[in-house]
């Protein structure tokens, strides 16, 4: 028994085996499969600090409460208003780039050039504001006490409001020496020595009597919990243990370590895509001054980093709300 095959008009409905599978040029096809294979990688970071989270639920530091800064407001409580800004930004120049790409289609050359440099400038503001960001998270403002489980003692007033250690801590005038690879064991370097001992921080905690100790735990209102005044004596006396200030791929005053790893690692992943894509603009940029793609009769390499630059800023709308808003 012979088999029939029926052969019908395919030309414009089905790829026929041409250069152009789908009305997309090989570039633009090259250009989607990688921001697919791109999307999947972030949303295998963004599964795991999900489940990072869940299991450390309880004691999670509060987003408002570590990215409270904004430049030249020194001491100003400004939860989530600097990092609302830069996702307006970051956003804002993805319209320039649909505005770039559409000039691109009528050939404007004098418009792509226009939208394009706000497109650059729009995501170097971001990368200057997240490298901004970074130096606070990793200076730190307040400090706080690690104990011998790792956990975090931060304090804080009658009023629940956060005191820095600079505030009550006199450092013993006493010299400390600093493990070096010289007269350490295993020929290792001691990290940089903090500006206190935990000697100093009970001392200036006992002749502060209105301060209190607020430990990562997180209680029904999904506040960290205030000890009592005796409660908060012992805890620092029994399970005080270290000084941390600022974050490191180790510790942070802001509570679990988790933490700190995941937005080293998260938002630096999504900055150096932001870097990449302001060198590509960058390029593209100086192609367009030059005519190359006004003598091709088309701004496509235009609208092909544009989609790569739409992706980037899709990817921080997730991050945003995961890492900072949830």
């Amino acid at each position: 028994m012979e088999a029939t095959v029926t052969r019908t008009g395919t030309e414009g409905k089905t790829w026929g085996g041409g250069n152009e599978p789908l009305r997309a040029s090989y570039g633009k096809m090259m250009m989607w499969f990688f921001i697919l294979s791109d999307a999947l990688t972030f949303s295998g970071f963004l599964a795991a600090y999900g489940f990072s989270r869940f299991k450390f639920i309880d004691s999670w530091p509060i987003a408002d409460e570590v990215f409270n800064h904004f430049p030249f407001l020194h001491g100003v409580d400004a939860p989530m208003y600097y990092v609302a800004l830069m996702t307006f930004i970051l956003i804002f120049s993805s319209v320039t780039m649909v505005l770039a790409v559409d000039a691109g289609h009528q050939m404007k050359k004098g418009k792509v050039v226009f939208y394009m440099f706000l497109t650059i400038i729009g995501g170097v503001i971001f990368l200057g504001s997240q490298a901004w960001e970074w130096k606070n998270f990793i200076k730190g403002e307040y400090g706080a006490v690690t104990t011998n489980g790792g956990n975090i003692l931060q304090f804080v007033d009658q009023d629940g409001h956060r005191v820095a250690l600079d505030e009550f801590v006199v450092a013993a005038p006493t010299e400390r020496v600093q493990r070096t690879r010289d007269n350490a064991l295993w020929f290792t370097d001691e990290p940089t020595l903090p500006a206190y001992t935990i000697q100093d921080v009970q001392a200036g905690f006992q002749a502060h009597p209105d301060l209190l100790i607020r430990t990562q735990s997180l209680n029904e209102d999904g506040e960290k919990t205030v000890l009592t005044r005796a409660e908060s004596e012992l805890k620092l006396e029994k399970e005080g243990a270290g000084i941390v200030q600022g974050a490191n791929l180790s510790q942070n005053e802001y509570g679990v370590p988790l933490f700190a790893d995941f937005f080293f690692f998260i938002t630096g992943f999504h900055g150096f895509h932001v870097f990449t894509g302001v060198l590509i603009n960058i390029i593209i940029f100086f192609n367009v001054l030059l005519g190359t793609y006004e003598r091709r009769g088309s701004y496509e390499m235009v609208e092909k980093v544009g989609l790569y630059w739409h992706f980037v800023d899709l990817v921080w709308v997730f991050v945003f709300t995961f890492f900072y808003l949830v």
